[in-house]
């Protein structure tokens, strides 16, 4: 098996990352996304609102990676979603399925004890071409 070399995605249209890590990596036609939370790209700060503005913005950020990657939403095959409070997953989810309408990826939600910068939810993903 030959590994490809790594492909390290950035975009302005996503937060710049606030630690030693990329928005995301690329490598053998899969892309790692890293957990995005829900900061504006604009402004950097943390999107108002509650749970459903928060992963709006979390996922118009994966999108804005996957974009600039060249990937489309419907190659993301897993993401993993970390909430402060499990008491908000109904009210994520009907956000999350308004960005996976069909063919949903598979994933894993929990309740996490804290997450950068107190938001509220971090939502990490896989895609592959």
């Amino acid at each position: 098996n030959i590994i490809r070399m790594k492909r390290v995605i950035k975009t302005q249209d996503a937060p710049a990352a606030i630690g030693p890590y990329s928005q995301a990596t690329e490598t053998n036609g899969m892309l790692f996304i890293s957990g995005q939370i829900p900061l504006s790209p604009d402004s950097g700060k943390i999107v108002p609102g509650g749970i459903k503005e928060q992963t709006e913005q979390v996922l118009m950020n994966i999108e804005a990676i996957l974009t600039e990657a060249g990937y489309k939403i419907s190659h993301v095959i897993k993401c993993t979603c970390m909430l402060k409070d499990l008491n908000d997953f109904q009210s994520m989810n009907e956000v999350y399925g308004s960005f996976f309408i069909e063919n949903p990826p598979a994933r894993a939600a929990f309740e996490v004890g804290r997450l950068p910068k107190d938001v509220l939810i971090e939502i990490e993903a896989v895609a592959v071409k």
